[in-house]
């Protein structure tokens, strides 16, 4: 009978220590899978936000290079110039008044063309952030965490116009904040319990 007792003791505590190592094997398995999905939730917000910044560099200085009414005036008063050098070589060669004055607009619509065409290079500078974004946001809208899901919408509207700072940095700040919460560590259910508490 003692033989018996013993083992229906050994038994019963073999099987609760196979119940607790189960289960905190299957804890340890599951904050380690949080765990990665925090971290890479962590690189894709990373990759979203370099891709933001990035954007808004290229288009300020974007702005900052073409844009600009000080830009405009010298670009006119740079075909300006070149208008009336050309009208002035042509004369100088024996051309006629419409000669020389079709040469001077040559010579202007030249440099106008040239001055388009690295415009249009500079603006084409915006693309490949642009792209960026767009390829970090996917992974993001597919994220298990709705608030992150929304802030990246959020985030990919404004960029759809890049010269409303204001409405970028305010998406931008919200989509920092809702990675900071999805990130966040979470509390145990004894620091919550100890935490309710004590408020």
């Amino acid at each position: 009978m003692d033989k018996l007792i013993d083992l229906a003791s050994t038994l019963a505590s073999g099987a609760v220590i196979a119940v607790l190592a189960s289960w905190l094997t299957s804890r340890a398995r599951n904050r380690q899978e949080q765990q990665a999905e925090i971290g890479a939730l962590r690189v894709r917000a990373d990759a979203m936000t370099v891709a933001v910044v990035e954007l808004q560099a290229a288009a300020a200085a974007n702005r900052l290079l073409w844009e600009g009414p000080a830009e405009r005036a010298k670009t006119f008063l740079l075909a300006l110039m070149a208008c009336a050098g050309g009208t002035a070589r042509a004369r100088g060669a024996g051309g006629t008044d419409a000669q020389s004055v079709q040469v001077g607009f040559g010579r202007a619509a030249e440099l106008l063309s040239r001055e388009r065409v690295a415009s249009k290079q500079s603006a084409a500078a915006v693309r490949e952030p642009l792209t960026r974004a767009a390829t970090a946001a996917g992974p993001l809208l597919r994220c298990s965490n709705p608030a992150v899901v929304t802030a990246t919408e959020q985030l990919l509207n404004a960029l759809a116009d890049v010269e409303d700072t204001a409405r970028l940095e305010a998406a931008l700040e919200e989509f920092g904040r809702a990675v900071n919460a999805a990130t966040a560590p979470r509390l145990s259910w004894w620091a919550r319990r100890r935490t309710a508490r004590t408020s």
